[in-house]
């Protein structure tokens, strides 16, 4: 008896001893995911989107400051990030069910397509270097970035497209862009959605539906992929980081609700045009480490 009290004793200050030791290592770690999210949330809440365009940079930065392996760095990057936006997109997309603005068919035929292509996506950003997927990364920015600073609010009202091909079309090119970017592909599906006719309310609503199934996926595929290429990275599993996401989730929760109310009180054609010249320095700052990897 006295001896497995004392085993437990020993168990216990070996985990606090562990504890204090990570602690002590990884403190500026800490510090930067917990300032990093609460700015990937309050953005993410400000401009209305996944959180995966800013998080992305953030994380990428980050896990460079532990010298993660080159070869692996933007991978553990992308997959942290789809998965954590698995959890703070459900809200968002709980909210737009409740409210009936989840066009159900176009989840089902647009979106399977897009999910299609988040796989190939997926399967293609898992043979690339971290040199080319951050190229790829600040090509799809830049490209972003212009679509914000010249797109206006004047929509022409069109008829529903109800043909096969353009949705399959779009909807693969979607997903297999939205992969090796970590993003749920918002920015590129309500535009979409919109030139193939849906109301603007269904394609939002319809577009975060599409985009949670697009962290799924990719999140699942990078996790896969991590364990497929023997990925023996720090705290993660696969392309996963664990202490990000599970710092991260809470914490961009809570911040969004804040960027969520500061962006009523903004001019909304103005925070769009700020977010993007926001991709477009966050594009040049990779195109820099482009040149530097």
């Amino acid at each position: 008896l006295v001896s497995d009290w004392s085993s437990d004793v020993c168990s216990s200050d070996l985990v606090q001893l562990s504890l204090s030791i990570l602690i002590n290592e990884y403190w500026y770690f800490i510090l930067l995911i917990v300032f990093a999210a609460t700015a990937v949330g309050f953005f993410a809440g400000l401009f209305g989107i996944g959180g995966g365009l800013i998080s992305v940079p953030c994380l990428f930065f980050i896990f460079e400051t532990l010298n993660i392996e080159k070869d692996f760095l933007m991978h553990l990057t992308v997959g942290t990030a789809f998965t954590i936006t698995i959890f703070t997109s459900s809200a968002s997309v709980f909210t737009h069910y409740k409210n009936k603005l989840v066009d159900i068919n176009v989840v089902k035929t647009f979106g399977l397509f897009v999910v299609l292509g988040v796989l190939m996506g997926t399967v293609f950003a898992a043979y690339m270097s971290t040199k080319s997927l951050v190229l790829f990364f600040s090509v799809v920015v830049y490209v972003f970035g212009a679509y914000l600073m010249l797109a206006n609010e004047q929509v022409k009202k069109a008829n529903v497209n109800r043909a096969f091909y353009p949705k399959a079309i779009f909807g693969l090119m979607s997903g297999f862009i939205s992969a090796p970017m970590g993003i749920t592909g918002a920015m590129m599906n309500v535009p979409l959605l919109r030139y193939l006719g849906y109301p603007i309310s269904k394609c939002i609503g319809s577009a975060a539906t599409i985009g949670l199934f697009i962290s799924l996926t990719g999140s699942v595929g990078f996790l896969i992929s991590g364990f497929y290429f023997g990925a023996n990275l720090p705290f993660s599993i696969g392309f996963v980081n664990i202490p990000a996401f599970l710092l991260f989730v809470p914490i961009t929760t809570f911040m969004a609700r804040f960027g969520a109310n500061t962006v009523y009180k903004m001019n909304k054609i103005k925070a769009q045009r700020l977010f993007g010249v926001f991709l477009y320095a966050v594009g040049t700052i990779f195109i820099y480490r482009y040149f530097n990897i």
